[in-house]
């Protein structure tokens, strides 16, 4: 059966310990005058400041190689203490130049699903364990689903953005064209870099 095309950037699904994902995010901060549109799925990096309050760090797209990965945008807010956009149910993203708070997974032992490019080849069986850096496409604005994918043909044994679990486990997903594959950021703020085996 062939894989579906459904790029949708990093999906949380696990701890690294294997228990189900909690659910747990953090909430953080993006300026107004950040000229980049965030979608859900994006991996971001900290932006350098915070809001006013200077409880809300501020975070910005991660782009490929970026190092020191902050997590993973599941959600978006007009505010800090609410999930959810009260000026715009509706709002499935952050637009650009758009003063907003952003939910993010930002636990460092989280495991992502990523769906991969297939530019230059496709990922096998032997890639499993080496490390890759994302791809970063435009996502969704009808959806808000991020356009981050991973990078087939970028995998090596040296510290990539990613380290490569395995093919994503469930029955609509095998090796191929847009196979889905279980991830954990190399280069996660909050953790030192893994040593490659």
């Amino acid at each position: 059966m062939a894989n579906i095309d459904r790029i949708s950037g990093f999906k949380p699904v696990r701890h690294l310990n294997g228990n189900p994902w909690n659910g747990k995010a953090r909430m953080y901060y993006v300026r107004s005058d950040y000229a980049v549109a965030l979608f859900k799925g994006d991996a971001v990096i900290s932006g350098g400041s915070a809001d006013a309050s200077g409880k809300y760090a501020t975070i910005q797209q991660a782009t490929a190689g970026s190092v020191n990965v902050r997590g993973v945008v599941i959600g978006f807010s007009d505010q800090p203490h609410a999930a959810f956009d009260a000026s715009n149910l509706y709002r499935t993203y952050k637009p650009a130049s758009t003063e907003m708070y952003a939910l993010v997974v930002d636990d460092p032992d989280v495991i992502f699903e990523i769906q991969e490019d297939n530019v230059g080849n496709d990922m096998d069986a032997d890639m499993v364990g080496l490390s890759t850096d994302i791809t970063v496409g435009s996502g969704d604005t009808a959806s808000g689903m991020s356009g981050m994918e991973l990078d087939s043909s970028d995998t090596a044994s040296g510290s990539g953005q990613c380290r490569i679990l395995g093919v994503s486990n469930k029955e609509d997903n095998e090796l191929g064209t847009y196979c889905k594959w279980d991830v954990l950021f190399n280069l996660h703020e909050l953790r030192t870099v893994a040593a490659d085996v």
